[in-house]
């Protein structure tokens, strides 16, 4: 039997924070004498009493959750506080509503697709409360990442299980430490990042936005022109700090605590550094192969491209479907790889390519000797018959949201190309697709509201790892 109120209480309490940080934006609306300040305030008093309302609903001697309440809990959640995370877009200066749930789901998901235009001149309130919105949403991944999908064994991410993605009695103090210790880590590189934008010549204001929506790897700028706006030395920090972001959080955590570099003998994470440096590389030579550029111009360009879609982060820099065929259909492949397991970065990941490689090894040995035993290991563990069910299941079910949204958004009378790369980075979460509609030098706000709401579902499907909300579709599900 499904027991709602240790869900509804979580829920209380993710509201609860939500309208503790619109505090912020709103110190921020007062400082510049913004009149954005009463639409903080009011969106921050109707979240802390529906919050209040759902901590009193909810309220029970003991918080215990079973395997179908934990599905139930992180689906709901993430779609409920998105909804009030909405307001402040909704009241400032009468923005749409599917417009501002379109903003608030790519921030949190931290797609980064964005409807809003006019960013140079935007108030600093709104502004900061969507890197706010991206920043939250990446920390909040990386918990649910490392705590609950290996509990949930959502795509093969059993193979991540650690103590703190044990949810018994005993364990759930590990977890809470574990989760404290994450938001660290967190915060240093945010406060490092910053620093590092700070002296690429970025104004601090500019600086904190872009750590935060770098760290999260999000990809919402204070500009119009993103990146592009800013310094080649402000590059080469997205670069490192994309990368960043693109790893494992949890691996930052152990080398500090067990003062080894040790934990960095990762096969995810050296699969993930040697794939962005191959194609780094390689589309930098033909690049500048091409076209009339200076080599570390065109190693700038093209690393700069490959790490922002590859982490998902997707600032826009150049509009990379202008530089050819070749470009065009690499940047479509990097759209579904991802970075790692347990970093803030949407897409299939790494380590799910590697799996696959590993069963193929493994069925062609068998092609060779049949009656053969053969037992592929990633990183020292055994690749069992579950989690290959998994990861094929999240495979199959990753390739269909994506057919059946392409399919949505060309009824709403995109062209085919806008769909499907559409499509692609909703549920990849990367932020600019390709063409000149979703593109990097593009903008959303031209789609239709039917569009733009299919497209936040396709991202909330594709930060969740899409098994965890198609479990909820199940008729058993519900049964008791």
């Amino acid at each position: 039997m499904i027991n709602v109120r240790p869900v509804i209480f979580t829920l209380g309490t993710f509201l609860s924070m939500m309208a503790g940080f619109m505090l912020i934006p709103l110190g921020f609306a007062l400082v510049y004498g913004e009149d954005t300040s009463l639409a903080f305030l009011i969106s921050a008093v109707i979240t802390g009493l529906f919050a209040s309302f759902c901590l009193h609903q909810g309220h029970q001697s003991s918080l215990n959750l079973n395997i179908r309440e934990m599905f139930l809990l992180t689906s709901f959640t993430w779609f409920v506080v998105s909804l009030f995370a909405a307001f402040p877009f909704t009241f400032y200066h009468g923005i749409g509503y599917s417009d501002a749930f379109f903003e608030t789901m790519s921030g949190i998901t931290t797609t980064g697709s964005t409807v809003l235009s006019g960013l140079d001149e935007m108030d600093h309130s709104i502004l900061i409360w969507r890197s706010l919105l991206q920043w939250l949403g990446g920390i909040g991944f990386i918990v649910m990442a490392v705590a609950i999908l290996p509990f949930l064994n959502v795509g093969g991410m059993r193979l991540f299980r650690t103590e703190s993605s044990d949810w018994s009695d005993k364990a759930i103090p590990r977890t809470q430490n574990m989760a404290k210790n994450l938001f660290f880590i967190y915060i240093l590189l945010t406060i490092a990042c910053t620093v590092a934008y700070h002296q690429a010549y970025m104004n601090w204001f500019d600086a904190i936005n872009h750590a935060m929506t770098t760290i999260s790897t999000g990809g919402y700028s204070t500009s119009d022109k993103s990146m592009a706006g800013f310094s080649n030395l402000a590059h080469w920090v997205a670069v490192v700090f994309m990368t960043a972001g693109g790893l494992p959080l949890i691996l930052f955590v152990q080398c500090i605590s067990q003062s080894s570099f040790k934990v960095w003998n990762d096969a995810q994470v050296k699969g993930f550094l040697k794939f962005i440096f191959l194609v780094s590389v390689s589309l930098a030579l033909w690049f500048w192969y091409t076209h009339d550029i200076l080599p570390i111009d065109a190693l700038r360009l093209a690393s700069f491209n490959v790490i922002s879609v590859v982490t998902t982060t997707g600032y826009g820099l150049t509009d990379y479907g202008a530089w050819g065929g070749l470009a065009n259909i690499a940047f479509l492949f990097l759209m579904f790889v991802g970075s790692c397991s347990g970093s803030t970065s949407g897409g299939i990941k790494i380590f799910r390519f590697q799996i696959a490689m590993a069963i193929t090894r493994e069925q062609l040995k068998l092609q060779i000797h049949p009656n053969g035993i053969f037992s592929e290991r990633y990183n020292n563990r055994i690749i069992s018959d579950d989690i290959v069910r998994s990861l094929v299941t999240f495979i199959l079910l990753y390739i269909a949201v994506i057919v059946l949204l392409s399919v949505v958004l060309v009824l709403t009378g995109l062209d085919s190309q806008t769909s499907f790369t559409g499509a692609i980075t909703a549920v990849s979460n990367v932020g600019p697709g390709l063409g000149p509609v979703v593109g990097p030098s593009g903008n959303f706000s031209g789609l239709s509201d039917i569009a733009k709401w299919a497209m936040a579902i396709g991202m909330l499907l594709g930060r969740l790892e899409i098994l965890t909300v198609a479990v909820l579709l199940h008729p058993k599900f519900w049964k008791y």
